[in-house]
């Protein structure tokens, strides 16, 4: 990894600080379904994506899934860092859903570039900030919304994260992510098929133009 690369993903940052974190940090890689994170684990660094995509979710006590969020490529885990700093447990699990590749930095450095680096600070505070309205607009779906809406919610968030109309997911996997049956979320696509909104295939959604 050099310079101009980690400049390319990361254009906030200062000259000085990529320097320094090619220093103090090391680069990991992982094939989709690894896992990264795990409840309870202790995590002694702060996580940047630097290429692929890597989903946040709880765990619940009889092992259904809540979903959090998706870090793509060019964005820190804000969890992790406050994990690392704070020397606490995870509460979460991360996972990476494609092939990923991650730059891990040593919680001490975290936290000191906030005072040295305006660069990596307003790169921290808008990560939180993009969190938790992401965690609200979840909240929000969770609590006011009709599964039906959820769903649609739901497949309009993969196309951007993902940034494809065809998105590879199985009807179980959704039904996880948004705490419902497999069964239930097979009839309300099936319905959103009828209306021309996409086509359904084995492990496979395809989205229509007309689903905006």
């Amino acid at each position: 990894m050099t310079e101009l690369e980690v400049k390319n993903r990361f254009p906030e940052f200062e000259n000085e600080l990529i320097k320094e974190m090619l220093n103090v940090s090391s680069m990991r890689e992982y094939a989709a379904g690894d896992y990264i994170i795990q409840s309870g684990q202790y995590f002694k660094q702060s996580m940047l994506v630097y290429d692929g995509i890597v989903k946040l979710y709880r765990e619940g006590s009889e092992g259904n899934e809540f979903y959090l969020y998706h870090l793509k490529a060019g964005e820190p885990c804000a969890l992790s860092m406050s994990c690392a700093i704070r020397q606490e447990r995870s509460e979460v699990i991360a996972k990476s859903v494609t092939d990923s590749t991650l730059i891990f930095v040593p919680a001490a450095h975290t936290e000191k570039w906030m005072t040295t680096y305006p660069g990596w600070n307003r790169f921290i505070l808008d990560s939180y900030r993009r969190r938790f309205e992401e965690m609200l607009e979840t909240i929000d779906q969770i609590s006011f919304r009709a599964l039906d809406e959820r769903l649609e919610f739901y497949l309009k968030r993969q196309r951007e994260i993902f940034g494809s109309d065809t998105i590879i997911i199985s009807h179980q996997q959704i039904a996880d992510e948004l705490n419902s049956s497999r069964e239930v979320i097979s009839r309300l696509l099936k319905k959103m098929e009828q209306r021309g909104w996409l086509q359904l295939h084995r492990n496979q959604i395809n989205l229509m133009k007309n689903f905006k």
